[in-house]
Order: C-alpha cells, then sequence, then structure tokens
C-alpha cells in the first residue's frame, strides 16, 4: 500500500518494523554509546556561536553582576514612608500610567 501526503513517499515516511527484524538489529550493535560511535565513524561535535550570540552572552554576565534590587534606594523610601516625607507627584504619576497605557494597546 502507498501513502502520498503532498509529495511525501513512502521512502519519507517512518515504517514499522516487525519484532524479529529489531531484535536481530540489537544483538548485533554495540553495547555502549561509545561503541556506537566508533562503529558509525562520528566527528567530535563542534558549536560555533554568531557574533551576535556572543554579545549576548557578554550582556547576561554584566546584567547578572547587577543586583536585582536596588536596597539604598529601598531602604530611602521606606523611610521617607515612616516620617511621612515620602510625597506622591500625582500628575507626574498619572503621565506615567498614560504612558504605559498607551505602549501596550497603542
Amino acid at each position: 500500500m502507498s501513502v502520498d501526503f503532498n509529495g511525501i513517499g513512502p521512502g519519507q515516511v517512518n515504517t514499522k518494523t516487525s519484532s524479529t527484524t529489531t531484535d536481530k538489529a540489537a544483538q548485533k550493535s554495540p553495547a555502549t554509546p561509545t561503541e556506537q560511535a566508533r562503529t558509525q565513524g562520528a566527528r567530535p561535535d563542534n558549536v560555533s556561536l554568531s557574533s551576535q550570540a556572543r554579545d549576548l552572552k557578554k550582556l547576561e554576565e554584566r546584567l547578572d553582576s547587577y543586583p536585582e534590587v536596588d536596597d539604598n534606594r529601598i531602604e530611602q523610601i521606606k523611610s521617607a514612608l515612616a516620617d511621612g516625607s515620602y510625597k506622591i507627584d500625582a500628575e507626574k504619576l498619572a503621565q506615567k500610567m498614560l504612558d504605559m497605557d498607551k505602549s501596550i494597546f497603542g
């Protein structure tokens, strides 16, 4: 029986093999992955990164060196809240909210 799915012929589709064929192949195959690699003439793995990937890696390493949270700024805000000196500029806050809304929804 031949099946043709948009130009995919029978040689391009995985076919099921009988268990006797699979068992025979398993008996003939080498025991370890190292032996399999030797019998298949495997080449050593090679990886090369693009300059963009290298730049991204450098940037990631630089960002990892910065703290996730500015502890000094948090302490300043906590103390300002505690002593009542923290002031909120309502117009500035509203403008930032509108800017964020515009950037999200256009």
